[in-house]
């Protein structure tokens, strides 16, 4: 079995399909709930490094703190804006998925598909009834 992780919020749809995608090829990832267990500086600075991504392109901007703490204004360092998010964890966008493939931020939810080391098992459709992956376990999209 592969080491897999994902940063979920369970209130998220996307984040479930995400989950629902992990558990389909066959593993059971370690489930990280970030807004109660907020990653480390560290830990955010090495998740952003590995997505190839800055902060700002990990920043949630449709949450109150957003607005609030005036993060659409360019003036904050990178270092700055993962302050805020360790603060204000629900600022993290989600859902962020680590294999040894690489590490995504899983929007939208299929992206997993393409860092997930397991086909998938089955047929899988999103939530919302959208079909990603077909009887014989490939992508369709």
């Amino acid at each position: 079995m592969s080491k897999i992780t994902i940063y979920h919020n369970p209130a998220c749809g996307t984040s479930r399909n995400t989950l629902e995608m992990i558990r389909n090829s066959g593993t059971e990832p370690t489930v990280i709930l970030y807004l109660e267990t907020p990653p480390s500086r560290e830990e955010l600075a090495t998740l952003i490094a590995d997505m190839g991504i800055t902060a700002r392109g990990l920043l949630r901007k449709n949450v109150e703190p957003y607005e609030q703490l005036g993060l659409a204004e360019d003036i904050f360092t990178g270092d700055q804006l993962m302050s805020f998010m360790l603060q204000h964890p629900i600022l993290i966008n989600r859902p962020i998925v680590v294999t040894p493939l690489g590490t995504r931020l899983c929007r939208p939810s299929e992206v997993v598909l393409d860092i997930l080391p397991d086909t998938q098992r089955g047929a899988f459709t999103k939530e919302d009834g959208e079909e990603v992956v077909d009887g014989q376990g490939k992508k369709i999209k």
